[in-house]
């Protein structure tokens, strides 16, 4: 078999742990949610997700490797990822006044651009790429088949059980703040509110080591 049961069983328990535990990307999903809905949020969750399969694909391909003799390569993506989620938030506050209009879909975010920053702040959270390079490998055995191959099971595996985990999360934000964006000064108050958590996220990725 390609992978041994026993590890697959604890590496999928290890994973569902890890992916109820919140962390960036979860505060990601969840703030896309509130701001612009249910679609928005599981958007959000593409594009994490996204991010995540490139970097089991580069890990599969021993690009990985590439990326740990280069640290600055990393570096350089970390910070530009977290500077771009600075000014993603600096720009929903400044413009939290604008858009206002009876239109309570108004001032939301769309998908394209909620997937799109999904991709980013997945690529430039360290933790990402240290799960990859360090967790993954740990579940691979080279005797038992080719090691790319069993990369993409358990890289498929990790994607899935992610979906779920911050999909839900991403819609019930999204139902929970469609309620909450009908109300005018409460909307700006959730632009402020999401601009700052994607600030925070900006600082800690650009930040962390």
């Amino acid at each position: 078999m390609l992978i041994d049961p026993h590890l697959l069983a604890v590496f999928t328990v290890t994973t569902i742990v890890a992916l109820v535990t919140p962390g960036p990307d979860m505060l990601f999903v969840l703030g896309c949610g509130v701001r612009g809905g249910a679609r928005a949020g599981l958007l959000a969750t593409v594009g994490v997700i996204t991010g995540d399969a490139l970097y089991i694909a580069a890990a599969a391909g021993g690009l990985a490797v590439l990326l740990t003799a280069f640290p600055v390569v990393f570096t350089a993506l970390r910070i530009v990822g977290g500077a771009y989620l600075i000014y993603l938030g600096v720009q929903m506050i400044r413009n939290r006044k604008k858009g206002q209009t009876d239109d309570p879909a108004a001032g939301g975010m769309s998908g394209r651009r909620a997937f799109l920053n999904g991709m980013v702040s997945s690529m430039a959270n360290p933790q990402t790429f240290t799960f990859m390079v360090a967790f993954l490998p740990q579940f691979i055995d080279p005797a038992a088949g080719p090691i790319w191959l069993q990369f993409l099971v358990l890289g498929a595996i990790l994607i899935v059980l992610e979906f779920v985990a911050d999909g839900t999360v991403g819609v019930l934000a999204g139902r929970i703040g469609g309620w909450l964006r009908a109300r005018q000064a409460v909307r700006r108050r959730i632009d402020a509110a999401t601009g700052s958590v994607f600030i925070a996220l900006g600082i800690r990725l650009a930040a962390e080591r």
